[in-house]
This record gives structure tokens, C-alpha cells and sequence, in this order.
């Protein structure tokens, strides 16, 4: 999967990210709504190739993002299958993690955007989801942002995350593909 923005390339994880994503998630603010709070290298290089494993599998994935005027690696986002704990069966879920030298420039939209571009019109999907921990504020507001809306009575208790941590309850969001997009 390969989506291109005004700003951003949206790519296959390449050897050359594996440092700068580690690092990124060895931020503790960047990873403050994740559990585990922080990953390792190792842990990182887990992610990167369980993602690109995903992508070979279904066409999309959680790829590496990287803004065009520099290279500069981003973050990641993207579009990929939801884990077992998130009950409801659903196709797809959108998501991202930025390094917090790229916040609040509207990159998590822009990244936001162009997934469900893509899941409507060259995956054809029939709805994505998004779910944060409940008390993730800003991810919140892009889901919002985005046109997915907060599905009364869909929270669950993320089973990854262990009893009692204020980053269990989580929140899910979805949207359907939009009538304009289904073909005949």
C-alpha cells in the first residue's frame, strides 16, 4: 500500500525506518495512551514486521509515513486488521503514532483521510473502525474529525492492558463506507 498526500508518502516500513521508528516509541510521551508505555528496538522491529506481514496478507496495512519534503520519517499509520481484543469482527481499523516533533500539524488527518480514500475506493471496504483508550483526548478528536462517530455501547476493556490501568477502558469509533463511493 502506497498513499500519497500534499505533504506525506505513506509507504512499505523499509530497513532504513527501524531506528527512527524505534525511537519514536521510545518516547514516553508519544506512547503515553499505549500500553506497554514505552518499546525497545527489538520490540519496535517486532511491530514493523508483524506490519509488513499484514500488508503482504491483505493488500493494506500499517506502513511507514514520511513527509515528502525531506524524507523525514513520520511516524506510522494506516489502515490494518483489528486485534482479537476488539470484540465485533471488523474489517478494518485506522490508526497512527507520530513522533512528537510532527504534532499538531495536522498530520494524523492528512494520514486519516487518505486511508479511508483508500479503504472505500481501492479496498472496497464496507466500514473502518478506530479505538483508542478512553482517555486519549487527541486521537479522539481526529476520529471525530475524520466522520467516524463514537459507537453507543461498543466500549470494551482492552484485555492487553492490565486490570485497574486508566489505559484499559477503550473507546470505538466507526464509519461506513459512504453510499457515493459503493460502484454498481
Amino acid at each position: 500500500m502506497r498513499l500519497e498526500t500534499p505533504r506525506l508518502l505513506l509507504r512499505p516500513w523499509e530497513d532504513r525506518d527501524r531506528a527512527d521508528f524505534a525511537a519514536i516509541n521510545a518516547d514516553p510521551e508519544v506512547r503515553r495512551y499505549y500500553h506497554p508505555s514505552v518499546l525497545t528496538p527489538a520490540e519496535t522491529d517486532v511491530l514493523i514486521d508483524e506490519a509488513a506481514a499484514g500488508l503482504a496478507e491483505d493488500g493494506f496495512g500499517f506502513v511507514a509515513v514520511e513527509r515528502k519534503a525531506d524524507g523525514a520519517l513520520v511516524g506510522g499509520g494506516g489502515l490494518s486488521r483489528p486485534g482479537p481484543e476488539v470484540p465485533g469482527g471488523h474489517p478494518a481499523e485506522i490508526g497512527w503514532i507520530l513522533g512528537r516533533a510532527f504534532w499538531r500539524q495536522g498530520h494524523a488527518t492528512e494520514i486519516g483521510r487518505a486511508c479511508l480514500d483508500a479503504a472505500w475506493a481501492r479496498f472496497g471496504l464496507p466500514a473502518v473502525i478506530g479505538y483508542t483508550s478512553a482517555i486519549n483526548t487527541p486521537s479522539r478528536r481526529v476520529l471525530e474529525r475524520l466522520g467516524l462517530a463514537h459507537v453507543a455501547g461498543a466500549d470494551f476493556e482492552d484485555v492487553t492492558v492490565p486490570p485497574g490501568d486508566p489505559l484499559r477502558p477503550h473507546v470505538l469509533y466507526r464509519i461506513a463506507r459512504p453510499p457515493a463511493t459503493i460502484g454498481p
